[in-house]
């Protein structure tokens, strides 16, 4: 695949993405080759203080990985898993703050699974709560049977 330089080439369309915040370009190169690209806004740089006091930036594939594995074919598609994603990057910059914590990023998975998958939500929550023996399985599902009863 040729790579082009933006700079290079011409817009010949644009189209605001269905998730309001990425902008879809259909380009043209200087040799008459189309090809898209899709902005976002850049948003500022959010530190993660991890469990240990460590800090590191926030990183979106790091999320995304996390999410995947976690859910493993337990949804639909791709699509999906982005939205759910993108969902969770949004509530974590919604906090207003530079630094966010790791069990912030945490929580907010599991509400964004909660609704979502019931399986993938206990799955995420092993490795997140560090599951040790069948009855911290059964502590949780008794939690989300009460919650359903509840809600």
């Amino acid at each position: 695949m040729a790579k082009y330089n933006i700079g290079d080439s011409r817009v010949i369309e644009s189209r605001e993405v269905s998730d309001g915040v990425t902008i879809r370009r259909r380009r043209e190169s200087p040799d008459g080759k189309r090809f898209t690209t899709y902005e976002r806004v850049e948003r500022p740089n959010l530190a993660v203080i991890k469990k240990n006091g460590d800090r590191e930036l926030f990183d979106r594939d790091k999320l995304a990985i996390a999410v995947k594995r976690s859910v493993g074919k337990f949804f639909s598609s791709e699509v999906e898993i982005e939205e759910m994603i993108d969902e969770i990057e949004d509530a974590l910059y919604a906090i207003g703050e530079n630094e966010i914590t790791s069990k912030q990023i945490g929580d907010q998975v599991l509400d964004g699974l909660v609704g979502r998958n019931e399986v993938a939500y206990v799955r995420f929550a092993s490795v997140y709560y560090k599951f040790k023996t069948l009855d911290d399985f059964v502590k949780i599902l008794e939690q989300r049977l009460n919650s359903k009863t509840k809600g």
